[in-house]
């Protein structure tokens, strides 16, 4: 194993995790670019220097960190002391990074652009949560602009300190808030309830798309009442082969009568099509539904990873299997109602 390269003086070193698919990072790369310029730019202000801690992949169309494996390399080229900069503009896999974060001694600052172009932000605070987690010590900031006093002044402090620190004025410790006694009375009976009765969580892909914070160990879960049911992704798919149009079809009739709107396009790479519904309708009908979730009231669903090379993904079949508000779901015979729709009525 060849040294880590000698760390230059008033220089942080940049890394940027990225997406698990290819055409993501290639489409998100130009804000990206863009991202880290005016990061140079403002440390430049400061009298330092941004290093690019892993090169840019001509032949691959970004310069992201798109793997785990990928990760650990570029981390054991980078000196364990060095000042460290995760800037995220695009939607990133934690789990890419995770590993040598985790030893790193160093300041890490964390930097996400204020922008809803793509999810920067969101994947920024995926990876704080899932340093949170793993007990990594670092900082974070964010800027549209990279300009602002807010901004200027954090980059100051951590490049002085190693460490931001940001107002807490409005955090309250949890044992001095006053909750009403008849709302006390409801959650300790709901409690009790469950832990009496017990429930399980429906989940596909723990920790998918390297969500290390998503992931609630086993043993917190359990004195809760609370037991994982981890379902098969080709379960899923198999079931939904067998939906046909007319069932599927229900479902986009009852998420109309809601009044939610489609609009399709004729591009599948950037618009919404009517093929990509057709496949999404089967994999929230309530024949899937009944298949993943007869026995798991409530249930708690991630499917886009696991699922993302055989159909497209889609926030709007968690977002369902998460929300009470759904069709009725049926056995898979059709003869008994497992759950009534809006309310979720127990099993009986």
């Amino acid at each position: 194993m060849k040294p880590a390269a000698r760390l230059r003086p008033k220089t942080a070193y940049l890394i940027a995790s990225g997406d698990l698919r290819p055409s993501a990072n290639r489409v998100c790369w130009p804000a990206q670019q863009k991202m880290e310029a005016a990061l140079a730019k403002a440390l430049s202000a400061q009298g330092w220097k941004i290093q690019r801690a892993h090169p840019v992949d001509r032949a691959a169309g970004h310069g992201f960190i798109d793997s785990q494996k990928m990760g650990m390399a570029v981390f054991r080229d980078i000196d364990p002391d060095a000042p460290l900069i995760v800037a995220e503009a695009v939607w990133q896999y934690s789990h890419h990074v995770l590993a040598g974060l985790t030893t790193h001694r160093g300041p890490i600052l964390t930097v996400a652009n204020w922008s809803g172009q793509w999810p920067g932000l969101v994947g920024l605070l995926n990876l704080n949560a899932s340093l949170t987690k793993a007990g990594v010590r670092y900082s974070t900031l964010w800027s549209e602009t990279f300009t602002d006093g807010f901004f200027q002044a954090g980059l100051q402090e951590w490049i002085t300190t190693g460490a931001v620190t940001h107002d807490q004025s409005h955090v309250r410790d949890l044992a001095l808030l006053k909750i009403p006694a008849e709302d006390e009375r409801l959650g300790r009976d709901f409690a009790r309830k469950l832990r009496r009765e017990k429930a399980i969580l429906g989940v596909f892909d723990e920790g998918c798309m390297g969500m290390f914070n998503a992931i609630v160990p086993d043993e917190l879960l359990h004195p809760t009442g609370l037991f994982k049911e981890r379902l098969s992704q080709s379960t899923l798919f198999a079931t939904m082969r067998t939906v046909s149009d007319t069932e599927a079809d229900g479902v986009i009739t009852w998420l109309k009568k809601r009044g939610l709107q489609f609009r399709f396009g004729p591009n599948a790479e950037t618009d919404l099509t009517e093929a990509q519904c057709a496949s999404r309708r089967r994999c929230i009908s309530p024949r899937c539904d009944s298949r993943m979730n007869s026995a798991a009231r409530p249930s708690a669903s991630n499917i886009s990873r696991g699922s993302k090379t055989s159909r497209p993904a889609s926030d709007l079949v968690e977002g369902m299997l998460n929300n009470v508000d759904r069709p009725p779901v049926k056995s898979a015979d059709g003869r008994r109602v497992l759950f009534e729709g809006p309310g979720l009525a127990p099993l009986q």
